[in-house]
């Protein structure tokens, strides 16, 4: 701002010095105020534009400002997008056919589904087991048996909540193969899984084979 003030300043007394020209007049002092009297419109225009530049530049800053959030940073919204491999295009074993797109959004919907009682079941595991610790100090006049039932039940509540989890974060992943077009590959060898297969196991990371050696490792 202090620049753009100075800026009209300096235009303002360049027409002034173009108007008044102090001493004798000279050929030399009437070629200097002409070509002032010429440069003052121009700085004049200059400082204005200055001035209507850094107003836009001021008003932008402030709309990204306002449209980043009230914190200033952009709030990011994850969101899921649709596969970009064509259906035709994922893997299968020889001799199958190709995925259709009916099939694939049939596969999608089935895991959506699933990802969705898996929240379920997950939220309603937690909230008995955090009702179960808080009635574990409680428990002063319990016998044996009262505080062995609790605790098997405890432990019942938090294998299913941390399987819940575990499945969850399958189902999640499989969805993430739909998406980017990896869906039926194996992801030990690198061979197609079998559309059968998948069908029956959507979850599934690992080929029959690849399974089997896992199992005999087990």
């Amino acid at each position: 701002m202090a620049g753009r003030t100075t800026a009209r300043r300096a235009a303002k007394k360049a027409g002034a010095d173009a108007d008044v020209a102090p001493g004798p007049v000279t050929k030399e002092a009437v070629d200097k105020a002409a070509a002032a009297k010429k440069a003052a419109p121009a700085a004049e225009e200059a400082a204005e534009a200055a001035e209507q530049t850094g107003a836009r530049t001021v008003a932008a800053k402030k709309t990204a400002g306002r449209a980043s959030g009230a914190g200033g940073s952009a709030v990011a919204v994850p969101t899921r997008t649709a596969a970009t491999t064509p259906p035709g295009e994922l893997a299968v074993r020889p001799g199958e056919d190709p995925w259709t797109q009916e099939e694939v959004d049939e596969a999608r919907a089935g895991l959506e589904g699933e990802a969705a009682r898996l929240n379920a079941e997950i939220t309603s595991s937690e909230a008995a087991l955090a009702g179960l610790m808080r009635d574990s100090g409680d428990g002063a006049g319990d016998d044996e048996a009262d505080t062995g039932a609790k605790n098997i039940t405890r432990e019942h509540e938090m294998a299913l909540a941390a399987n819940g989890r575990e499945m969850l974060e399958q189902t999640e992943r499989a969805l993430q193969r739909l998406d980017t077009g990896t869906y039926g590959l194996c992801e030990s060898c690198g061979k197609p899984i079998g559309k059968a297969r998948m069908q029956a196991f959507p979850r599934a990371t690992l080929c029959v084979e690849c399974k089997q050696k896992q199992e005999r490792r087990g």
